[in-house]
């Protein structure tokens, strides 16, 4: 018989495990933006990785409170150096990717 503190930790579990996939198909999504934005820029990809680096609560367009998400990443141009690019997400959309200033041939 599940008394109310078994309840709690399985519902407690539920919402982790559903932040967790969530946070899974965010982090696709933003690598997949990544890729799709060097591939348009004609520069690498390296390490073929995005990470978190920043998360926090901000209203979306129609007001609404979102998560928000800066993925970082790493790409170069000509081979030799090593700039950052970051993908902002807003909720499960993607808002923007920047890549920094960087040398071209």
């Amino acid at each position: 018989m599940l008394n109310l503190s078994a309840l709690f930790w399985l519902l407690l579990m539920a919402l982790g495990g559903y932040y967790w996939h969530r946070a899974l198909l965010a982090k696709e999504q933003a690598f997949s933006a990544a890729q799709r934005h060097c591939n348009t820029m004609q520069v690498q990809l390296l390490d073929q990785s995005v990470y978190l680096r920043r998360i926090w609560w901000r209203r979306n367009e129609r007001g609404n409170l979102c998560l928000w998400r800066a993925f970082y990443f790493e790409f170069t141009a000509v081979g030799n150096d090593r700039y950052l690019g970051r993908v902002i997400m807003l909720g499960s959309r993607v808002s923007e990717v920047q890549l920094e200033p960087h040398r071209v041939n």
